[in-house]
């Protein structure tokens, strides 16, 4: 892509160079603070700020609910939504938003309302680019580092002539869109590599990996019938111990000669430990929740109650309090029954429970009821080799998906960014 004809400093570091005849103006200049309220509840559809876009919220009783919509801003499309809060803890989540839609959105977002002689659409994108290359983290004050209006109001923004800023905006819509469709198609591959996934793994530990076997009924609605000479028999009489609640103690500790401190959230899509995430506990409060290899975690509350994670590391390792520990004896493989919660069938069994709470949760108790497909050791085992090689098949080519879009998202983040701030000419 060609360049401009003649360039200039900005002025501002992270900007550079600019095009010589495009003008840098503070945010005042550009937009005002949105200080309409839902005061009379006059406005009833709920926004929401989600992966970058501003979506209508399909179930408003889902999440952080507040008593009553009256806090909330009502917006208009064109308006941008800033989240402003928590900069210190959250570097990942896109934060800046383009309305499309009449509705209301929390006021905890900064809404912002672009003067008529500038494209709000060009603003939104102005603003993105800010984000994604994080330049929104050396901003922000107080002791979770948030954002304000008064922030804004002095933040530089880059302003081309009204014809090339409409020029670029319809230029990233386009570029954007096509590669959005292209993130969604990996997206799609990846969804139904992961049906698949399931699909092989619930049928092996419903089924046996033989094709003749006899099978009986399993007594269990959600089961349906399994191989002769299988039980099902309930997770309680197949522990070494009572299942057991992790430490009720915050990480704040990184010290790596402590025992990791492991949570929900340190544990991957792939069921493997974010290295990025360690936290430790001082041995003293941390030897009751030691964890020895073989053990199962579940997640007990929240969006991701029903969770598991197989402990495997050669690494000594406690556990949260919202975390349930299940040490197994001889007669039932981890790895089997870390397969088996992998299945569709723990999922009825999860949305069995779910039914009976209005929050998702599922404590100890409930666990130990959790009826569970029983070969024998050596036809466990058989099971687990044959879903690590049909499994281990299907994770890779879904690894392969993942790089691409994180490539295609990268792509997109580049052209924003390079177009935004003038380093290629689209006009």
């Amino acid at each position: 892509m060609q360049r401009y004809d003649s360039y200039k400093d900005s002025g501002v570091k992270w900007l550079g160079e600019i095009p010589s005849h495009w003008e840098v103006l503070p945010g005042l200049a550009v937009f005002q603070e949105n200080k309409e309220k839902n005061n009379n509840l006059a406005v009833n559809t709920v926004l929401s700020l989600s992966y970058g876009k501003i979506v209508v919220k399909k179930d408003i009783d889902e999440g952080l609910v507040p008593a009553e919509y009256n806090t909330y801003q009502i917006v208009h499309p064109g308006y941008i939504i800033i989240r402003c809060t928590d900069l210190q803890n959250d570097k990942v989540s896109l934060r800046t938003g383009l309305v499309k839609d009449d509705g209301i959105i929390t006021g905890a977002y900064l809404g912002l309302v672009t003067n008529g002689k500038y494209n709000s659409s060009y603003i939104h994108y102005f603003l993105h680019a800010w984000d994604i290359t994080k330049e929104i983290y050396r901003h922000g004050n107080g002791l979770r580092q948030s954002l304000s209006w008064l922030d804004l109001r002095r933040l530089p923004i880059l302003i081309p002539p009204m014809a090339e800023q409409t020029a670029i905006a319809n230029y990233l819509d386009t570029a954007t869109e096509k590669i959005d469709a292209a993130i969604a198609q990996q997206q799609k591959m990846i969804d139904l590599l992961n049906e698949r996934k399931q699909i092989i793994i619930n049928r092996a530990v419903t089924k046996g990996l033989n094709p003749d076997a006899k099978m009986k009924d399993s007594g269990v609605e959600w089961i349906g019938e399994v191989p002769e000479g299988w039980e099902v028999m309930r997770l309680k009489f197949l522990l070494k111990a009572n299942l057991m609640y992790g430490a009720n103690e915050s990480a704040e500790s990184e010290d790596e000669s402590y025992p990791r401190y492991i949570r929900i959230t340190d544990i991957d899509e792939d069921g493997n430990l974010r290295p990025d995430t360690f936290r430790s506990l001082p041995p003293t409060k941390a030897e009751p929740y030691i964890l020895n290899k073989g053990d199962l975690l579940f997640a007990r509350s929240g969006a991701t109650a029903g969770k598991t994670y197989l402990f495997n590391e050669d690494i000594k390792a406690c556990f949260a309090g919202y975390l349930i520990k299940a040490s197994l004896k001889e007669t039932l493989l981890p790895e089997y029954l870390n397969y088996y919660t992998k299945s569709g069938i723990y999922d009825n069994w999860k949305k069995s429970i779910f039914i009976q709470a209005t929050i998702p949760n599922i404590g100890a108790e409930k666990y130990a009821n959790l009826q569970i497909t029983l070969p024998s050791i050596k036809k466990q085992k058989d099971i687990v080799k044959h879903l690590d090689v049909e499994t281990g098949k299907i994770n890779q080519v879904v690894r392969n998906c993942k790089n691409q879009i994180s490539l295609l998202q990268e792509r997109k983040q580049i052209i924003i960014n390079e177009v935004v701030t003038g380093k290629v000419k689209v006009v």
